[in-house]
């Protein structure tokens, strides 16, 4: 065949420095783009998540082609649309009689188990190239994790500090510390003002995107109404820039802080951005090194931010690769309580809970405290089924893909692979949000209160869950003096516990059947 090659780039890949297009030529060459409809249903994913995925995806379209490139964009209403990522490239094989197909791996599971049947079911040659957009291959994530008892982020953290010379000087750490979580732990203040988070008015084609997923996707979870995520690539270095000059300063000591209504704090904000492709992960660390070395933001600020991304999002894809497909099945604590119809409604007295859904509707996202300490520190403590949550966390966040996602609620928020990701479960009290947080103080539960219809429910939520697992969690060292204070209590104590736990969660209604998929 002496037709073009055909380069599909997925809804996650909009980089021009994208390794399928690396070694090719614009007079050689077909890129494929679809909007398929398998995409947008397998799970019933946000509105705005939908809409932000689209309209990137066609402002990247108009970026390569101004760049020179031929492209065949698939619209998600084009009638003749097959509905599948094979059926779009099987009608482009044809239609440009491709003599080959070249793609970069993606970065989930089921569409890779797809593209290897590419191999056998297509009638040209099929190269599955490595993301090289990720500052660890992942051959050598497994070489990393080879024999070793303990996979834990810290070390492999360290490496990564290693191979990319940020924040370091020669061998060792600036400042002689890895880590600089302690002094990033800082509670809201009563005079604390975020910068407002830049926000980019709908041009036409997001406009487009929008009505058509208003229309098409009404049953849908999530608002559309203050969408203004950034959906090109100069949106999206704009919002970098601000965040780096205006929040990143103040990122670090209140990284982990909730206000309610203030729904983006310090934080980036840029993880949309930076999954879908809009961002170079690593250029956007060197530039928040640069902003310390410049004496415009404290170390702890920039070492926390540049951890999230080299350390926990490179470390958190490559347990994705490691561990699937057993990781999307895991359940190591053997829940079972369905998904609360809170998470969707937001209908709940618990004030945390219900401002974080709040969030999560408006805007498709939570900082990643409220992700974990309250959200998901309540589907720990209740005993929530693992593959609900991670189907809830896959649909709400726009910056949610499965590598990312799973690993975070299997292994971090639920314990639920029985400890390979974390050293301990993320359980806490309602003291942990009522320090972290200005939640506590308007909430209709009194958080000082242990047990009883108007307790905080966290509370005793937290001892029904030490004591249901108690034997499965029997070794971790880092539980052993809650257990202790555990044993210690008089029996008419843990009845009381665990009482006012069962009578709370004997109060929650689960969300209707098919909410996600």
């Amino acid at each position: 065949m002496t037709g073009p090659v055909l380069v599909p780039i997925l809804g996650d890949q909009l980089s021009p420095d994208i390794s399928s297009l690396a070694d090719r030529q614009p007079d050689d060459t077909v890129i494929l783009m679809m909007e398929v409809a398998e995409e947008t249903t397998y799970v019933r994913h946000h509105k705005a998540k939908i809409a932000l995925i689209l309209s990137a995806m066609r402002h990247f379209a108009e970026e390569l082609r101004d760049a020179g490139w031929t492209v065949d964009y698939v619209r998600l209403d084009d009638p003749a649309n097959t509905g599948s990522f094979t059926g779009e490239v099987i009608r482009a094989l044809e239609r440009h009689k491709a003599r080959g197909l070249q793609v970069t791996e993606p970065g989930e599971w089921r569409v890779r188990q797809a593209m290897e049947q590419w191999r056998t079911e297509l009638p040209v040659r099929v190269r599955i190239l490595p993301d090289t957009r990720f500052v660890c291959p992942l051959p050598d994530f497994y070489e990393w994790a080879a024999g070793r008892r303990e996979l834990r982020m810290e070390w492999f953290y360290r490496d990564m500090r290693r191979k990319t010379g940020l924040l370091m000087d020669g061998d060792k750490p600036v400042g002689g510390r890895w880590n600089f979580d302690a002094e990033n732990r800082g509670g809201p203040g009563s005079d604390l003002t975020p910068p407002a988070l830049p926000g980019f008015t709908p041009d036409k084609t997001s406009r487009e995107v929008i009505e058509l997923v208003s229309s098409r996707f009404q049953r849908h979870f999530g608002s559309l109404e203050s969408f203004a995520w950034p959906v090109t690539r100069a949106q999206a270095e704009q919002a970098r820039d601000a965040f780096l000059k205006d929040r990143l300063p103040q990122f670090g000591k209140y990284q982990d802080a909730m206000v309610a209504g203030q729904d983006f704090m310090f934080h980036a904000a840029l993880s949309p951005a930076i999954n879908v492709g809009l961002l170079d992960p690593l250029d956007l660390c060197r530039r928040a090194e640069a902003e310390w070395r410049e004496g415009r933001a404290p170390l702890e600020a920039v070492e926390g931010f540049i951890r999230q991304i080299i350390g926990w999002r490179e470390y958190i894809r490559g347990m994705y690769w490691l561990e699937m497909p057993g990781l999307a099945d895991a359940n190591g604590l053997d829940a079972t309580r369905p998904l609360p119809a809170f998470y969707w409604t937001g209908e709940t007295k618990m004030r945390c809970l219900a401002d974080c859904v709040r969030a999560t509707r408006d805007h498709a996202y939570a900082h990643h405290i409220q992700r974990l300490m309250v959200l998901g520190n309540f589907a720990l403590l209740a005993g929530l089924k693992p593959q609900d949550v991670a189907d809830w966390y896959l649909v709400v966040y726009a910056d949610a893909y499965e590598w990312v996602e799973l690993p975070n609620v299997a292994g971090m928020v639920l314990h639920a692979d029985k400890g390979r990701l974390a050293s301990k479960p993320y359980a806490a009290s309602g003291a942990y949000i009522d320090r972290m947080s200005d939640y506590c103080g308007q909430c209709s539960y009194d958080v000082k209160k242990k047990t009883g219809p108007n307790a905080c429910p966290f509370n005793a939520l937290y001892w029904h869950f030490l004591a249901r697992n108690e034997k499965k969690l029997a070794g971790y060292h880092r539980l052993a003096q809650p257990h202790a204070t555990w044993r210690r209590m008089s029996e008419e104590k843990r009845a009381e516990y665990l009482e006012s736990a069962e009578a709370f969660l004997g109060t929650l209604e689960p969300a209707e059947p098919g909410w996600a998929r």
